[in-house]
């Protein structure tokens, strides 16, 4: 089953890097820079200030600890612990891809930019959502950057998947903490 599984990742992956164009190269690395998204940050730590000023530190806090976590889980805990190799670092692949960039760490399970963006978009969801709609808006930045991770030959999709996944949970668990401790809060006022 993993044998299987690897092989139809594999596929999926050569598949979807060689649908590359070369005048679309300079905008996936703009793209993948996480230092591209830096006035992105600053403009939604701003609107967050801005829209909630007294609770916009705890929700800053909420948000950081959810990319902190899943950022801690891809890089320090999930990459040592499989050591698949990047799609760019396998020998078998390496006249069959198409990377943009340097290859990067050896590891690559899962991708921290996908478990970061997803920690990102889904946190901004699940804890204001419902009143900006616009929020879900976020979640296709945070698939753009992760297609580009494969894009750039840094990750099989499964990498990009499991990444997703592991900012979701980050983000639910966070979201789930700052709840209660905001009922707790409102609780002692009474």
């Amino acid at each position: 089953m993993r044998d299987w599984l690897n092989d139809l990742d594999t596929q999926l992956f050569i598949w979807l890097n060689g649908r590359y164009t070369p005048s679309l190269d300079p905008i996936m690395v703009w793209i993948t820079e996480r230092n591209s998204w830096l006035l992105f940050y600053v403009l939604l730590i701003g609107w967050l200030v801005y829209q909630y000023r007294r609770r916009a530190l705890s929700l800053l806090i909420t948000i950081a600890a959810s990319v902190g976590i899943a950022d801690q889980l891809s890089s320090s805990v999930l990459k040592p612990l499989t050591h698949r190799l990047r799609p760019c670092h396998v020998p078998a692949l390496q006249k069959l891809i198409h990377p943009v960039l340097e290859c990067g760490g050896q590891y690559g399970f899962v991708s921290s930019h996908a478990a970061t963006t997803f920690g990102l978009a889904t946190s901004l969801y699940l804890l204001l959502g419902r009143q900006h709609p616009w929020i879900r808006g976020v979640f296709l930045w945070a698939m753009a950057v992760s297609y580009s991770r494969i894009y750039v030959a840094a990750h099989y999709p499964l990498d990009v998947l499991a990444g997703a996944g592991v900012g979701v949970l980050s983000a639910v668990l966070c979201a789930m903490i700052y709840r209660k401790a905001t009922k707790a809060a409102c609780l002692e006022r009474r």
